[in-house]
């Protein structure tokens, strides 16, 4: 960025928030340099000859008279090779070189480049000299790391001839192409420069209709997300949003994940900076942090930092979706955001609305929900790209009529609520399968009832009126006791049991059980189900239910969740055994 040299100064200052003036043509979110410690800040409202600041970095120490310097430029995020297994803070400076320069905690003022400028990086030209090109064409391809090929692109607004090309290895500020365009010759570098409150363009939106696998049965099965799709997580302290959000980053079909801890506890990303290098990634079997990128903006950082965090993020995310793969991108939590926004807008004596938080929630929520989708990227190939997006939201002691939660949800399709109680029962992961929804459920059935079974719509619909017809019959059980009821109905408590227990329950720190594939899914929930039927024959032939529930088959379906992936076919052979077992049972009348 280049600076002007015109300063101005400041007048006030509140907190985060910093009041200047005589900064000329500066204009609205253009970043500034400010105090004698040159901390990062970005315009965010201008009275007349006013400029209200807020900054990312404590403000301890600044006072008035001192100087204000305008950069020119918004707040932008570098992107080329080298972000992959890098951890940023969330105005994107490298924490593990901050780290090795400063120390264990972030110097005010301190800076370093986003991207190594030194590293060269083999580049392997997929383009030749004389070629035409245009925006969001691959010129050539970098091994960025072991599983992720980084596709070097004609930035956005380009066209024209190669000039030249070659292979070599290259730093990303050394030119690796030229291109000649209408205004003449312009070198083509590694590096790209991008404003994160500007969405990067594609050539045409997709409606999302492919599932992102989870390997979570109770998302997989009952409320499924899709690949470019939108999903909300709220819940109240200690119901696991971290962990869900953990298991997604995970184990999430996607080619890349981008983590963002916007104010969250630092214990917490410090267990993703931890795990990630050691797990093993289900897709290669490499370490899972050579597909992942990390954006850390914990509760004692800059509270202002907070929304550049989930800018910068998808920002990054945007990128390697443009290149053709599919990125799923986790932010927890939007709600410290909020709350971020909500303390900026008091400082600037806004009209407050619900909850104190500012009129323009729901609009900057939405801003940021809305860059998720399907596309065909730019480029003559036609390769399509997809940014899924997770937020999770921590309501003020559980409360889903909170503006945050129902500002989300006016935008997001899936919606997965955690249960404190269901947490307290040690029930996880604990999502409530009666509040809980997904408006992708029909996309899914139909590619699933292709790809798995033509009965996955079928048995995820039964699974679904079983759980709620069980919590009718729990409101009768109180009022009247179970012995009122029918063996249909008792049977019938006895199969929602099953669902929850052997199937929804999952155990994340189990080998096995912590993933499951779609057919592994299928092949489960088709066995509970199938044993409920065939009980259910068997009650109307006269069997008893008590025998049918002390069948030694029924301790094998509570097993069948433990059964390895490789060898999933042996749930068809326990069905078959479950209805043998079933269906041997003598009628109460025929015994002797």
């Amino acid at each position: 960025m280049n600076e002007r040299k015109a300063r101005g100064e400041i007048v006030k200052v509140s907190g985060p928030l910093v009041v200047a003036r005589g900064l000329g043509d500066t204009r609205m979110y253009e970043m500034v340099r400010v105090g004698e410690m040159g901390l990062y800040g970005e315009v965010i409202e201008i009275r007349g000859d006013r400029f209200s600041i807020q900054v990312y970095e404590e403000t301890g120490g600044i006072g008035p008279g001192q100087p204000v310097s305008p950069t020119g430029a918004p707040l932008t995020v570098d992107l080329g090779p080298g972000l992959i297994a890098s951890i940023f803070d969330g105005v994107q400076r490298p924490l593990d070189r901050l780290k090795a320069e400063y120390g264990d905690f972030v110097v005010r003022g301190a800076d370093a480049p986003s991207i190594d400028r030194g590293r060269k990086w083999h580049f392997t030209p997929r383009r030749k000299r004389g070629d035409r090109v245009a925006a969001g064409d691959i010129l050539g391809v970098i091994p960025e790391t072991p599983v992720i090929e980084h596709r070097v692109m004609v930035p956005p607004g380009w066209e024209g001839t190669i000039a030249s090309i070659a292979e070599g290895d290259y730093a990303v500020e050394e030119p690796v192409a030229v291109i000649g365009t209408a205004g003449g010759e312009r070198p083509l570098t590694l590096l790209v420069k991008w404003p994160v409150r500007t969405p990067r363009p594609v050539a045409r939106r997709l409606a999302p209709v492919e599932p992102l696998v989870t390997g979570q049965r109770v998302l997989d099965t009952l409320f499924p997300i899709v690949k470019g799709g939108t999903a909300c997580v709220p819940g109240p302290f200690g119901s696991g949003k971290t962990v869900v959000q953990h298991q997604l980053a995970k184990w999430a079909d996607a080619d890349l994940i981008v983590y963002v801890g916007c104010g969250e506890r630092g214990n917490e990303m410090t267990e993703v900076l931890i795990e990630f290098p050691e797990l093993a990634d289900p897709r290669s079997g490499r370490p899972l942090i050579e597909r992942t990128v990390l954006v850390a903006n914990t509760s004692n950082m800059p509270v202002a930092a907070r929304e550049a965090s989930v800018f910068t993020g998808i920002t990054m995310a945007e990128y390697y979706r443009d290149m053709g793969y599919s990125v799923a991108l986790m932010a927890d939590s939007t709600s410290r955001w909020a709350e971020a926004m909500r303390e900026m807008s008091g400082r600037l004596e806004e009209m407050p609305g619900e909850e104190g938080f500012p009129a323009y929630l729901a609009s900057r929520l939405a801003s940021f929900y809305e860059r998720a989708g399907r596309s065909v990227c730019l480029g003559s190939d036609g390769r399509e790209g997809s940014l899924s997006v997770i937020g999770a939201v921590s309501p003020p002691g559980g409360d889903l009529s909170e503006p945050v939660v129902q500002a989300t949800l006016r935008v997001v399709k899936v919606f997965w609520g955690l249960d404190d109680k269901l947490a307290g029962q040690r029930h996880f992961p604990a999502i409530n399968w009666l509040s809980s929804y997904s408006l992708y459920g029909d996309a899914v059935d139909r590619t699933c009832g292709e790809k798995v079974n033509r009965y996955w719509a079928k048995n995820r619909q039964e699974a679904m009126a079983i759980l709620k017809r069980e919590a009718e019959l729990e409101e009768l059980v109180r009022l009247v006791g179970m012995d009122a009821l029918s063996a249909q109905d008792r049977l019938l408590l006895e199969a929602a049991k099953m669902i929850r227990e052997d199937f929804l329950h999952q155990n994340a720190y189990d080998p096995v059980d912590t993933y499951t594939s779609l057919p592994k899914q299928f092949r489960i929930l088709r066995l509970i189900l199938g044993f409920y039927h065939w009980a259910y024959g068997a009650i109307a032939a006269g069997a008893e239910l008590d025998e049918i529930l002390r069948l030694p088959v029924r301790d094998e379906i509570s097993r069948a969740k433990g059964v390895p992936e490789e060898e999933v076919e042996a749930l068809d052979r326990l069905a078959e055994r479950a209805r043998a077992a079933v269906e041997g049972l003598k009628p109460s009348g025929e015994r002797s």
